[in-house]
């Protein structure tokens, strides 16, 4: 049976972050990238692997334990019937090509729709070379991250232009800019809170930790889409997206069939005592009797976090307690087997849904009982071989509650928990 989409699958050789033109990649110790704010001089090389890929294994999505958006991961095995990847070979057209950090793409064109879509977008990290004895054909697995590796490598200290008063989104800019982040690779909010001067921290920390600190002080989200852009979205952002309607997953026929669903009842998310600090503030608390009793306690504590003022540091605390509380029975993950006949919805629903993507899942239990939950997407994987297309979605309830007027879910007076 033919997979449901056409994948593609290529390499760009050229240095640099932008998977267009080639960018020149500078100083990894302070994470210049591109740090003259100029083209390379180097051609881009793009070879395109899709017809001998055999396997691909992708993976991106929010840590629901460490409450975290994690760097998306890629491995693709391609077949090397004549030697491409062979690092030994002179006459490869990737001879002296082949080094880390070029740009791995993937995409595909869902074959009853003909719409396409990204996959991942990121940089390889490895090249396993594999000659099986007794096999005529060599293979290679190649491994990528997304951009969070990037930032990761690279160091700030103070944020130039980083005056007080900065919306989240302006002060992310400017981290984005002094490692020449280029501007077609962003979608960033405004935001919803306003940072202190920059100059009142001077501590050095890598890029990505300084992006988190942002996020966190937003009580927003900041992670790398598909198409190898960091995305930043405000507090009012991720609340509102519990108010979107929701794709319907249901094994009765009035959904979308899946093939399996992980459940968990556990007090691993519950969080009952916060505490946040600000640079040059002090410690803020809050805490919820009724939980810890229930629960006993789980702490959590941020620190140095960049907003201006003690009553904002104390609203994040609220906040994160009025959230994350209380525990009921979780639908942690689902999973559509692509290769289903006549799939189209699904498969549909597989390569288009992404984070905070509003689902309903359905659940009917052997004891007769029925499971209804409607959760955000927080993660996707992809498993594909020939013959074999499996993708499991991450799922969890919504990271910040707050009140939202219209919803049967989150605009119920006396219950739905008001956010700042």
């Amino acid at each position: 049976m033919a997979l449901p989409a056409t994948l593609n699958v290529s390499i760009n050789f050229s240095n640099g972050p932008t998977f267009g033109n080639p960018f020149t990649l500078d100083d990894p110790i302070y994470g210049k990238l591109g740090g003259t704010g100029v083209l390379a001089d180097n051609s881009a090389y793009i070879l395109d692997v899709s017809d001998s890929t055999i396997k691909i294994d992708t993976r991106r999505g929010r840590n629901i334990n460490q409450d975290l958006y994690e760097a998306g991961t890629a491995v693709v095995r391609v077949l090397d019937p004549t030697g491409i990847f062979d690092p030994q070979n002179l006459s490869s057209p990737i001879y002296g090509l082949m080094q880390p950090l070029r740009k791995l793409r993937i995409s595909a064109t869902q074959t009853s729709s003909s719409n396409s879509y990204w996959i991942f977008s990121g940089y390889t990290t490895d090249y396993r070379y594999t000659y099986p004895v007794g096999q005529d054909v060599a293979y290679v697995d190649i491994s990528a991250v997304d951009g969070f590796r990037l930032f990761n490598m690279s160091n700030v200290t103070t944020i130039t232009d980083g005056t007080a008063g900065q919306e989240t989104g302006t002060r992310l800019g400017k981290i984005l800019d002094m490692v020449s982040w280029p501007a077609n690779m962003r979608t960033i909010a405004t935001g919803n809170s306003t940072c202190q001067a920059s100059s009142v921290d001077v501590s050095v920390r890598s890029v990505l930790q300084s992006i988190r600190n942002v996020e966190q002080s937003e009580y927003g989200a900041a992670y790398m889409d598909t198409l190898g852009n960091l995305v930043f979205k405000s507090r009012s952002q991720v609340l509102s997206a519990a108010a979107a309607s929701p794709t319907i997953f249901n094994q009765d026929g009035t959904g979308i069939n899946y093939a399996n669903v992980a459940f968990a009842f556990d007090d691993k998310q519950v969080v009952n005592n916060v505490s946040v600090q600000r640079t040059g503030g002090s410690v803020q608390s809050a805490s919820d009797a009724t939980s810890i009793t229930t629960y006993f306690t789980h702490s959590l504590s941020y620190s140095n976090l960049i907003v201006e003022t003690d009553a904002e540091a104390l609203n994040i605390a609220k906040a994160y307690v009025a959230s994350h509380k209380d525990t009921t029975i979780r639908i942690d993950s689902l999973t559509l087997d692509l290769m289903t006949a006549n799939y189209n919805s699904g498969v549909t629903a597989a390569l288009d849904l992404d984070y905070f993507d509003q689902v309903q899942i359905t659940n009917l239990q052997p004891s007769g009982s029925t499971i209804t939950k409607t959760l955000q997407v927080q993660g996707i994987a992809h498993a594909i071989t020939p013959n074999t297309w499996r993708t499991t979605l991450t799922t969890q309830e919504p990271i910040i509650d707050g009140f939202i007027i219209g919803s049967s879910l989150y605009g119920i007076l006396d219950t739905s928990v008001l956010s700042y």
